[in-house]
């Protein structure tokens, strides 16, 4: 659906790959969506490895699609800047420049008078440097559009222009077929979804809510400008949040603003291609005058065109790709935030791989259409999230910087009593979640850093609370399935890598894996009775790991029932030496090793509210996690704040959760581990029950890789006497050789070691791999020392957590 760059790019693939019976449909004509009025502009560079590599496939594909069409694309090299105001800016360009190093992109750190005298016509005042891309370039977005077409159609590709689909078949929770404007109705396996501005009234003909929002979205071209140099650089001035590039002699200047103006893809006028809104000087002259100041030529350039049309953005500013959660084959590629052409061919390659195999060729969690919940796509939230989203393309990416806008869209049942406890709360996942607890006002207002964090100090007082008495955490978010049914045991020893034949009562932790035994969900599974399991994942990946199980349960075909209880019961975390003295202090229940081992779940009734408690930790203290029935939560919050009290109680924040979680050695799943990564590359073979009768998914691979050589192994590291920021993508070098990123990091307050995970080739084994080598990681430009560590830093027997 759809036959704008997206919708092409996805079709091409779809008959590179040889798959059969492709049609595209386009309401009106091929372009005249959004396509046609793109500023065409080509930057590979982004702030992930997968982002990058999906980006840079537009470098590689235009000038091979012109080869393979003799339809021209317009591209070509110019090379572009990223341009930085301020010190944090160059902090975090320093830190994507990394990132183009790991990824092969030429990118050079540049200083103020560097850019001036590589660029005259750009003025360099106020400016403290910037960054140097040289594959950055553009091409034509309507001639790149055709090239598709063209190369589409030689592959059997159907296109049909003037048919809008008005209606979506639907059988047993998955696509059937679609339904013409023509009165056609078209029998199909899966849809996707491609529309663009008009994608979420597509997705709404099959029930499928979708995170999307039109903006108005503006830009000038001047008229010819004489001398303008041929290339002319892209420009990205991120702090007056402008770019500028050449046109055929002329200059497009536009820009990412604040409190953008939210355009209805069901009005009246939404209708007519090649759709041009309105002009607006006023929203549009911030731009200018960052633009005036930037480029002086342009004070002497004539404007000849003022170019307003719709342009899609997401929440969060980044695409949506995939299958729904909502609907089996029900696809999506989407929402591309302005970067649609430079996005589509590794969208449209990525997307099509994903439609013809089943499962996603890459990991792409980042872009998943699975990380929205429902909630996130009501008009009011998306209307609330223009304010910032558009804007926050171009704005500083500050560590763990949280939305201000479209906040408190779920609450926990606990919320006010978090609050008054002082919490600062964060929204991972649309839930509000107690980042940190604020001993004063001070503590509730810290600023933004890209060096030694402010609310580090806030959570070294957490982490040494929860290592020497006790912490209460917030774990409602937490995803929550329950799967009954006479084949739930065989649904789950399928899924699962380890054994959940056990007894009831006995919480195993496994994983979820795919065909390659790459790792799909990372999980607790609680056996609740013969037929009966309690499934515990992470709060980001509720709807995508409810994708996996309903579509795994739909191959299988076998007979079981999973339900989302994920709101039906708040989570909270008792941790610490003495959570077992506070519980027995509230509950008649034995919560000695002997009668409540570790990894085990208990039906308790604790100050009178019957709930489960499972003993497990993913802070590596003694502890249990007790799920209570969301009526009754504040009467066990409160019964357990005012027995905890006399113990040392304090309330432990989501930050000071996962710096624990590091010095333990536990894996995040999107980080550490994900689809890419099996068990045994991430050092998790103690999870998998090799021998069950039943086997499981991804077995056979597992298998294979078992008895060769890895090529690489999940390994930690600690800084040699010092603490830098570690997020994520940091590069680590091996005797002066870039080989590896960063997963993860931390700061760990017990230990007071800064810590991270990588991936090292370890062809030959990892003790080859770490004997006699000088590791390095490399933060904003500067190097550190690192050392590997073969164990977890941190209680490496488990000692604590089973005492």
């Amino acid at each position: 659906m759809g036959g704008g760059v997206v919708g092409l790019s996805v079709a091409y693939h779809l008959a590179r790959l040889g798959v059969d019976e492709v049609l595209l449909v386009e309401r009106n004509r091929l372009t005249s969506g959004t396509s046609w009025h793109a500023a065409g502009i080509v930057g590979p560079l982004r702030a992930s490895m997968n982002m990058t590599r999906i980006a840079a496939y537009a470098c590689e594909l235009f000038p091979a699609l012109e080869a393979e069409t003799g339809q021209s694309t317009g591209f070509r090299r110019t090379g572009g800047y990223w341009l930085a105001r301020e010190p944090a800016r160059m902090r975090e360009l320093r830190r994507i420049a990394a990132m183009g190093e790991i990824c092969g992109l030429d990118v050079e750190t540049l200083s103020a008078g560097e850019i001036a005298a590589r660029e005259p016509c750009v003025d360099a005042a106020g400016l403290v440097g910037g960054l140097y891309v040289a594959q950055d370039g553009q091409a034509n977005p309507v001639d790149v559009c055709m090239a598709y077409a063209k190369g589409a159609r030689a592959g059997g590709v159907e296109i049909r222009e003037g048919e809008a689909c008005v209606g979506v078949d639907m059988r047993n929770g998955a696509v059937h077929g679609i339904n013409l404007s023509s009165g056609e109705h078209v029998r199909c396996e899966k849809l996707v979804n491609c529309a663009g501005a008009w994608a979420p009234a597509v997705a709404a003909l099959a029930g499928v809510p979708l995170p999307l929002q039109a903006v108005e979205h503006m830009y000038v071209v001047t008229e010819v400008i004489n001398g303008l140099p041929d290339p002319f650089p892209v420009l990205r001035d991120l702090d007056g949040g402008i770019y500028v590039k050449g046109d055929a002699g002329k200059l497009v200047l536009g820009g990412f603003e604040a409190e953008a103006k939210v355009w209805d893809a069901q009005g009246a006028d939404s209708e007519h291609p090649f759709l041009v809104l309105s002009e607006d000087w006023d929203q549009f002259a911030p731009f200018m005058r960052a633009g005036l100041e930037r480029v002086p030529m342009l004070n002497e350039a004539g404007i000849a065109h003022f170019m307003n049309g719709p342009e899609t953005f997401t929440p969060d500013s980044r695409q949506l790709l995939g299958e729904s959660p909502f609907v089996r084959n029900f696809f999506v590629a989407a929402g591309m935030n302005s970067t649609g052409m430079m996005s589509s061919a590794g969208i449209g390659r990525a997307l099509a791989q994903w439609v013809a195999s089943g499962a996603p060729p890459m990991d792409l969690w980042e872009i998943d259409v699975a990380r929205f919940d429902h909630r996130h796509c009501t008009r009011d939230y998306l209307t609330a999230r223009m304010r910032e989203a558009v804007a926050d393309v171009f704005a500083m990416h500050w560590p763990l910087k949280q939305p201000g806008a479209g906040r408190d869209l779920i609450r926990s049942p606990l919320h006010e009593r978090w609050r008054k406890a002082g919490a600062v709360f964060g929204a991972p996942a649309g839930w509000e979640r107690p980042l940190w607890y604020a001993a004063d006002q001070a503590e509730r207002t810290l600023p933004h850093s890209y060096d030694a964090q402010p609310w580090w100090p806030i959570a070294e007082r957490e982490a040494c609370t929860v290592r020497d008495a006790v912490g209460l955490f917030e774990l409602t978010p937490f995803a929550k399935f329950d799967v009954t049914g006479s084949d739930a045991l065989a649904f789950l020893q399928q899924l699962c890598s380890g054994d959940t034949d056990v007894p009831a009562g006995k919480t195993v932790y496994g994983q979820f894996l795919n065909a390659r035994g790459g790792i799909e969900a990372d999980v607790t599974v609680t056996r609740d009775g013969e037929n009966a399991f309690r499934i515990v994942s992470g709060a980001a990946t509720r709807w995508r790991d409810l994708r996996w199980l309903r579509r795994q349960l739909a191959r299988l075909g076998l007979q079981a029932e999973i339900a989302d209880v994920t709101e039906s019961e708040a989570v909270l975390g008792v941790m610490g030496p003495a959570s077992r003295k506070l519980l027995r202090r509230l509950c008649n229940s034995d919560f000695g090793n002997a009668a409540f081992p570790f990894a085990t779940s208990q039906r308790i009734e604790l100050a009178g509210v019957a709930l489960r408690a499972t003993r497990v930790s993913f802070v590596g203290e003694l502890g249990w996690e007790l799920y209570v029935p969301t009526g009754d939560a504040v009467r066990v919050y409160d019964a357990l704040t005012g027995a905890g009290r006399p113990l040392g109680l304090m309330h432990a924040g989501h930050l000071a959760l996962d710096a624990c979680r590091v010095e333990k050695g536990f894996r995040h799943w999107g980080h550490d581990i994900g689809p890419d990564e099996t068990p045994l590359q991430a050092n998790l073979a103690f999870t998998v029950a090799w021998d069950k009768p039943s086997g499981f998914i991804g077995r056979e691979a597992l298998l294979e890789a078992r008895t060769a050589d890895q090529s690489k192994r999940l390994t930690q590291f600690a800084v040699v006497d010092a603490h830098p920021l570690l997020l994520h993508d940091e590069p680590i070098y091996r005797d002066g050789r870039c080989i590896a990123r960063t997963t993860s990091g931390a700061r760990g307050f017990r230990t007071g070691l800064s810590l991270c995970f990588a991936y090292l080739p370890t062809r030959g084994g990892l003790d080859a791999a770490l004997e006699g080598q000088r590791y390095e990681i490399e933060v904003a430009g500067e190097r550190f020392a690192l050392r590997p560590l073969t164990r977890p830093p941190y209680d490496p027997a488990g000692a604590r957590m089973r005492a």
